[in-house]
């Protein structure tokens, strides 16, 4: 694939949501390998692709975000996107007015919206952001009254469907220590390049049994479940492509479909294809 240039963040000053517009859209193509540098918002923000696949990260941790997910970015959090494969993507700036009042039923939900959160896409959802105007401020676009009014419609009816997604144990957790952050965002980029923890410790330039240490101390789980996580998040954008689910094992290094069914059912607790027809 090749590398392009990284680009700075896409205009988020033209499309910002205040009382009379709480809920605005913006819809960019990205090329893959395109990477959007760090930045923040001061308001909430739902990444969507629309098509293709992007992958978000965070300062401590990453996921990929293909058509049939969202991702929930709270007011204030750094992000950073890749694009995986050639993506419509979908954004979602919410007021953050909304932030307690519009998206937690309770004051105890209201703690879950404060962190990042991967999140189902029902086809509801998809088609209501997709109906919102996502023209940019700015130019001679002015909405005229009985528009608005739809749109503050249809900003109440998606924030209701987000309310409903279920969330999707797609997160990624990032480490801090540079070894092993370096090592990690190697794997995201190339998760079957390596099939062992003494493989990927050579890369690193460092022991197996010091990799091994840096994973329970920094991220509180073993190399294993890891790389589990991360092969999990590659398996959802190659189901999205409906590709059979022998043919996505054998992607992903798996000597047979029935090891990598057991690893999905270990890591979410149902079958692959219960779990990547969710949201589809």
């Amino acid at each position: 694939m090749t590398t392009r240039p990284s680009i700075g963040p896409l205009t988020p000053h033209l499309f910002r949501p205040d009382a009379t517009r709480p809920v605005r859209a913006k819809l960019q193509h990205l090329l893959a390998a395109t990477r959007v540098v760090p930045h923040a918002h001061p308001w909430g923000q739902i990444a969507i692709s629309s098509t293709g696949v992007v992958r978000v990260t965070m300062p401590h941790g990453t996921t990929i975000v293909p058509p049939s997910r969202a991702l929930w970015i709270p007011p204030g959090v750094e992000h950073a996107v890749t694009v995986v494969e050639d993506a419509d993507l979908l954004t979602l700036y919410l007021d953050p007015g909304r932030r307690s009042q519009g998206l937690a039923a309770s004051a105890g939900d209201a703690a879950k919206w404060q962190q990042c959160r991967v999140l189902e896409a029902s086809r509801l959802l998809l088609a209501l952001a997709l109906e919102l105007d996502a023209r940019p401020d700015g130019g001679r676009i002015v909405l005229d009254r009985e528009a608005l009014q739809r749109e503050k419609r249809i900003a109440a009816l998606l924030v209701d469907e987000l309310k409903r997604a279920p969330q999707v144990p797609l997160g990624i957790a990032l480490p801090a220590e540079k070894r092993l952050r370096h090592l990690c965002e190697a794997m995201l980029d190339e998760p079957s390049r390596r099939a062992t923890l003494d493989a990927w410790a050579a890369d690193a330039g460092a022991s197996a049994r010091t990799i091994a240490r840096l994973f329970r101390s920094e991220l509180g789980t073993t190399f294993v479940r890891w790389r589990e996580q991360v092969l999990l998040a590659r398996a959802v954008p190659l189901a999205a492509r409906r590709m059979p689910m022998a043919a996505i094992a054998a992607e992903l290094g798996y000597a047979s479909p029935s090891a990598f069914a057991a690893m999905v059912r270990r890591s979410v607790g149902s079958s692959p294809l219960r779990f990547f027809r969710a949201g589809a």
